[in-house]
């Protein structure tokens, strides 16, 4: 689910990090449509997202070098 590590996220290629980015969006998106919106599920959530976001931001830096 969204217990992502930055090693499993290291390990993923780009394509599935963009799958996966899209599907821990849509998942923050339905826990906040719940009656609680800061669970420990929707903490998980966002700090799962961070990563992806995180690597793919140091992936792209050490491209342009």
């Amino acid at each position: 689910m969204a217990f992502l590590k930055a090693k499993d996220a290291s390990k993923m290629d780009a394509k599935s990090r963009e799958d996966k980015l899209k599907e821990l969006q849509m998942e923050l998106m339905k826990s906040y449509v719940g009656v609680q919106k800061s669970t420990g599920k929707t903490k998980e959530i966002k700090r799962a997202i961070a990563r992806i976001k995180t690597f793919n931001a140091e992936k792209s830096a050490e491209k342009k070098k």
